[in-house]
């Protein structure tokens, strides 16, 4: 597939992810920039977690699994302009994860002292899995927690869901320095491991911690059919798909959704994906702009 033919496909995908469609973002560029080599060297399993194509998949995931803990999901509902400007809320979570994941130490201290300072005003109440109501302040450690459990899980969960599994060593590897991310972001004692992962995601799931309803449904329908450019609906859909077969069965009932079946067989969401990820590479190249900046500061240091 030549990269004419691809050239209409990739200017969609720049506009999505980036807000433009030709050129590189200047925060991107300026990853280039800084004193040090950064939290994560370039061998870390959060530069091959993070990096690739899978991301795609995993942001999805990652904001499913997010809208399960009602006051995260009242203060998405309640705060942000997620409806109104979708691309825009994609274009600053893809920042703030590329720069953490590649920018120096400095980068990435002020990309999460950002996001923290616009929390500031995400306060409000909401109502628990049990009925009562509460108060949510999204830098409240509850709810940093959650939203930080919930990205590790995904992208950790997507990349073995498209690339296979890691040995147990190097998925604990993945978590225990992702949990770096989390500290930045105000989370006091984030997972180290896998099975530390899943335990505390485990003692969420008590009843009262996540919870299901209408609100959880009006998101969940916006996920799957967002206002894409009509090119990359169909990608979309896929990675969807690939990104419900991927969750565990506790999730899915919660969230009111199921796998892509045919009467009781399951369709092969798990190709598909990887096919439609593989265009989406071939498409906007095996290196992304944030990782070759991050590769000329660390050459420029000496790193590399």
């Amino acid at each position: 597939m030549s990269l004419d033919v691809l050239s209409p496909l990739r200017r969609r995908l720049q506009l999505t992810f980036s807000g433009q469609t030709e050129g590189i973002p200047e925060w991107e560029l300026a990853l280039a920039e800084g004193d040090d080599a950064g939290y994560f060297p370039p061998d870390s399993l959060t530069w091959r977690v993070n990096g690739g194509m899978t991301p795609l998949m995993g942001g999805i995931r990652a904001l499913l699994t997010q809208a399960l803990h009602p006051g995260v999901l009242a203060g998405v509902v309640d705060h942000s302009h997620y409806r109104e400007d979708p691309l825009g809320r994609l274009a600053g979570t893809i920042r703030w994860i590329y720069t953490v994941t590649y920018g120096d130490t400095g980068a990435a201290e002020r990309a999460c002292a950002y996001v923290r300072r616009l929390h500031e005003a995400v306060v409000g109440e909401y109502v628990d899995g049990r009925g009562v109501r509460q108060t949510y302040a999204a830098n409240a450690p509850e709810l940093a927690e959650w939203v930080h459990i919930a990205f590790a899980d995904a992208f950790l969960g997507s990349y073995e869901y498209i690339r296979g599994p890691l040995p147990v060593a190097e998925a604990d590897a993945y978590v225990a320095e992702w949990a770096r991310a989390g500290e930045l972001m105000g989370v006091p004692e984030p997972p180290r491991s896998v099975s530390a992962l899943r335990e505390r995601m485990g003692e969420y799931d008590d009843g009262a911690s996540l919870a299901g309803g209408p609100r959880v449904d009006d998101v969940v329908g916006f996920l799957r059919r967002p206002p894409l450019d009509p090119m990359l609906v169909p990608g979309h859909r896929l990675l969807f798909a690939a990104a419900v077969d991927s969750m565990s069965d506790r999730h899915l009932e919660l969230l009111g959704l199921r796998r892509a079946s045919v009467g009781p067989l399951r369709l092969p969401v798990r190709p598909a994906a990887q096919a439609t990820l593989a265009v989406v590479g071939r498409t906007l190249g095996s290196t992304g702009p944030s990782e070759a900046a991050a590769r000329r500061r660390l050459t420029r240091l000496g790193v590399l």
